[in-house]
Order: structure tokens, then C-alpha cells, then sequence
């Protein structure tokens, strides 16, 4: 043997290192993978499918909507197979804001953590408005605010109670969310092949494919421009990295979860998309009503209109439910990281963190407060900000796997120690990280998404300034944040 190779073997660790050990944050791992598939499909099947697809083929055209979502599910399952890998090695609280800390350095935790807060708390504002003004139509003399603090306090309760109560509303809100999503892919595609009974519309095909600018309508500049909002439409499905600080035996239902969750939105969102692209007439495509509806009164169902907006209601909820776990949690993750004040780790004996989950739905309040007050301006910018996270927390995700593998690999010389090993790496991980890029580019070229680059790289970099700013040289170091976790975890470390 070698000098070189001797010296290296007299250095390198245990083949096997010791698998990760429950963190001393005061969570309580009590989320089975059935909970973990829910939280990602209750935080992605929102406003985003029943509401914002029409919006998507009215930009894009039917056939450049089904390619669109087609690319965020791939894209989806890219980067969450990265994070599957990096949060089965470390189950930690408050998940990929943990990875970009101790794989890329304090800073892009500290700005990855704010950012997705951020896209949370402004979210749960959306949530609460669109909630309220759905149940003005069986309730019209009551205010929106008055629903909108009534659903605040519906879901600061189910928080505050414990994470398994959470999980638990959250599987069966998303429970009803799926179904209904199932008999809109079953009834219309009945209704396409002229099985449907209760339909007099006859065989309606694959015609509204072929409109009459062509397949791509708007070009493929279209399709390009529409990809972040398909994007922010698959956001969600990394709450299962938030959520893996309080999973059981993560290192098996963590890539369980992610793999199942990815499968499933990519059969719903693209078949559903496919049926509205087929049934809605592209030329009435758009956002004033939700494509679901549409769907449903064609296909003859009777009630269809109050079937549904009770789905969206539920839909709102789940979202609006799973947003403010994912902002208590984030918190909490930067109270123990050392980047947030201390307190903020605090659990009650529940193990909920409940000064976490207070400015989390204080927060949401305040976006939903800002976009009554000052909607042109400040709740504008917080809008930008949320729908340029989604793209830039991706990212962060895809840069951390990189960084991770690429040093486990140096220390331990291979990947067998690792729980779960993404695919096709580094091929995946680039792909993904090119993709979303490309989608930020697009954004440029749309009036209507370019506040989101405007608004969301100067608070990105802010962000990464104040941080430098706070804490002096080294917080762009790896080693730096992985100094900063070591009280965060026992017994591990950045290679894993």
C-alpha cells in the first residue's frame, strides 16, 4: 500500500458510520409515512391545481399545459430525491434549511429559512382571504374577516394541540382533496370517450388540443413562461423534509414517503390537467372560474359548483394547515441552529413549539392585514418573494445534495453507509438545477411574474448580507454551519 493510501486509511471513519440519533430539539417523532405522503399532497393539491391551471392553459395552450406539468413533475421527483437522501442521513428539524447549513454554510440557511417562512406566511394570508370569500357564497352577509379569523383559529388550534393531531387532519383533508381529484380524472375521462351516462355532450376527444393558432397557441415561449407557476404549484412536497425531525424510523419512511408522494402528484396533477386541457375550451381558459367546475358541469354532475367549492374550501385549509406547521417548524429549526433567538426552539410539554407557531400565524395575519392596507406595494412584494422561494429553496436543496455526496464520498469512499441513495446522481441533481434556473429566466420575460425577480434576489441577497454582517467571515463554510448544527444533533456530522 501506498504512503498516500496508508495515511488515507489511517484517517478515513468507520465504513459504517452510526446511524443519526434522535436531536435533543424537543420533538416528539410521532408521523408515520402515511402522514408524511398527506402533508406533501395537502401542501401541494391547493389554490395552485383547482384554481391556477386554468391559468396555465390560458398561457400556455392544452398541449403546452400537459407539457408543462409534465417537466414540474420531473422536476419535482429530481429534487426531491436529493432531499430524500440528505434528510434519511439527517432527520432533522426544520429539514432543508438544516442541509443548506451544514452543506453549504450558516448564511444559505439563515436566507433559505427566511425565504420559505417568508412563502408560507404570505400563503396562509391567500389561504385565509380565498377560504372566507368561497363561504360568502353560502353565507353572504357574513365578512370575509370574520371567516378569515375563524380558519386562523381553527388551524392555530390543530397545531397547538400536538404534531400528531396536525398529521391527522392533515390525512384526511388531504384524503378528500385526492378523491376529489380522482372522480375529476375518472368522470371526464368517461366524458372524453362518451362513457359518461349522465353527460349529453357526447364523445368530446382530444379536439381542444388543436386549436386554431396550432398546438402551441402562444408559442413555447408560453410554455416557458408558465413553468414557475407550475413550480409553485408542485411546492409542498419538501414539507416531508420539514416534517422529518418528528418522523418515525425516518431512515425508511422519509424515502418512502417522497417516493410515493412524487408518483402520486404526477398521476394527479397531469391527468387532471390533461382532462381540463381536453374538456375546457382553451379560448375560456383562465382564472375566473375553477377548471374543476367546469369539468364538473360538463360532465352533467348535478351540485357540481357546491361539490366543489367544499373541495376548494378543504383545499385552502389543508394548504393553509400544512403552511403554518412548515413556518412553526422553520422557526423552531432556527432557534436551535443558533440563527433565530433561542426561545424560539422552546416545546411545551406537548413538544409543540409554541412561540414558533405564534409569530408563524401572527405572521400569516399580518400578510393578510398588508393586503387589504397596502396591496399595490408591500403585499405585492411579500407575493413576489413567496413565489420566488419556491424556485430558489429548489435550488438550495439540489446544491446541497451535491455538496453532501460529494463529501461523504471523499470521507467514506462510497455511498453504502447512506440510508437512501438518490438515483443517477450527479446527473439528476444538474438536470434539476438547470431547469430552475431556466425558469427564472422565463419569469423575466411576463410583466406579471417579473416582481418576483425584482422583490425576491435583493431579499435573498439582504438576507445573505445581514448574516455576513451578524456573524463575520466563514459563514459561507460548510464548516462553519456544520460548528453551528453540532448542538443540534448528537453524534453526527457533515459527511454523515
Amino acid at each position: 500500500m501506498s504512503q498516500l493510501s496508508q495515511g488515507h486509511a489511517e484517517k478515513t471513519p468507520p465504513q459504517h458510520p452510526p446511524q443519526h440519533q434522535p436531536e435533543a430539539s424537543g420533538l416528539r417523532r410521532s408521523m408515520t409515512s402515511r402522514h408524511l405522503v398527506m402533508i406533501a399532497l395537502g401542501g401541494v393539491i391547493g389554490s395552485g391545481l383547482f384554481v391556477s391551471s386554468g391559468y396555465t392553459i390560458a398561457q400556455a395552450g392544452p398541449l403546452g399545459a400537459v407539457l408543462a406539468y409534465t417537466v414540474g413533475a420531473l422536476v419535482a421527483y429530481m429534487v426531491m430525491s436529493g432531499l430524500g437522501e440528505l434528510s434519511a442521513r439527517h432527520p432533522v428539524a426544520g429539514g432543508f434549511h438544516a442541509h443548506a447549513t451544514r452543506d453549504l454554510g450558516p448564511a444559505w440557511g439563515f436566507a433559505t429559512a427566511w425565504l420559505y417562512w417568508m412563502c408560507w406566511a404570505v400563503a396562509l394570508a391567500s389561504e385565509f382571504t380565498a377560504s372566507g370569500i368561497s363561504m360568502q357564497r353560502w353565507f353572504p352577509e357574513v365578512p370575509v374577516w370574520v371567516w378569515s379569523l375563524a380558519f386562523a383559529t381553527l388551524l392555530f388550534t390543530l397545531n397547538a394541540i400536538s404534531s400528531r393531531v396536525f398529521a391527522e387532519t392533515e390525512f384526511w383533508f388531504s384524503l378528500i382533496k385526492v378523491a376529489a381529484v380522482l372522480v375529476v380524472i375518472v368522470v371526464g375521462a368517461a366524458t372524453l370517450i362518451g362513457l359518461n351516462p349522465v353527460s349529453d355532450a357526447g364523445p368530446l376527444g382530444f379536439a381542444n388540443f388543436r386549436t386554431g393558432q396550432g398546438l402551441f397557441p402562444m408559442g413555447f415561449s408560453g410554455v416557458l413562461v408558465t413553468i414557475l407557476a407550475v413550480f409553485y404549484a408542485f411546492s409542498g412536497t419538501e414539507l416531508i423534509g420539514v416534517a422529518a425531525g418528528e418522523a418515525k424510523d425516518p431512515q425508511r419512511s422519509i424515502p418512502r414517503a417522497i417516493r410515493t408522494a412524487v408518483v402520486r402528484l404526477a398521476v394527479f396533477f397531469i391527468g387532471a390537467i390533461v382532462v381540463i386541457a381536453a374538456i375546457v375550451p382553451f379560448s375560456e381558459a383562465g382564472t375566473d372560474e375553477s377548471p374543476f367546475v367546469t369539468v364538473f358541469d360538463a360532465a352533467g354532475l348535478p351540485g357540481g359548483a357546491d361539490i366543489m367549492n367544499f373541495v376548494i374550501i378543504t383545499a385552502l385549509l389543508s394548504a393553509g394547515n400544512s403552511g403554518l406547521y412548515s413556518c412553526s417548524r422553520m422557526l423552531h429549526s432556527m432557534g436551535l441552529a443558533g440563527q433565530a433567538p433561542k426561545i424560539l426552539s422552546k416545546t411545551n410539554r406537548r413538544a409543540v413549539p409554541m412561540l414558533a407557531l405564534s409569530l408563524s400565524i401572527l405572521g400569516g395575519l399580518a400578510s393578510l392585514l398588508s393586503s387589504v392596507i397596502a396591496p399595490g406595494s408591500l403585499f405585492l412584494a411579500l407575493v413576489s418573494i413567496s413565489g420566488f422561494a419556491v424556485v430558489a429553496v429548489w435550488i438550495v436543496i439540489c446544491a446541497s445534495h451535491l455538496s453532501f455526496r460529494r463529501h461523504h464520498v471523499r470521507v467514506y469512499g462510497n455511498t453504502t453507509s447512506l440510508p437512501y441513495r438518490a438515483p443517477w446522481f450527479p446527473v439528476l441533481p444538474i438536470i434539476a438545477l438547470i431547469l430552475l434556473t431556466i425558469s427564472l429566466i422565463g419569469v423575466g420575460f411576463d410583466p406579471v411574474q417579473r416582481p418576483a425577480l425584482w422583490f425576491g434576489i435583493p431579499f435573498t441577497l439582504a438576507c445573505l448580507g445581514y448574516y455576513r454582517w451578524r456573524h463575520g467571515p466563514g459563514v459561507f463554510s460548510p464548516q462553519r454551519g456544520e460548528r453551528e448544527l453540532s448542538h443540534d444533533t448528537a453524534g453526527t456530522s457533515r459527511a454523515g
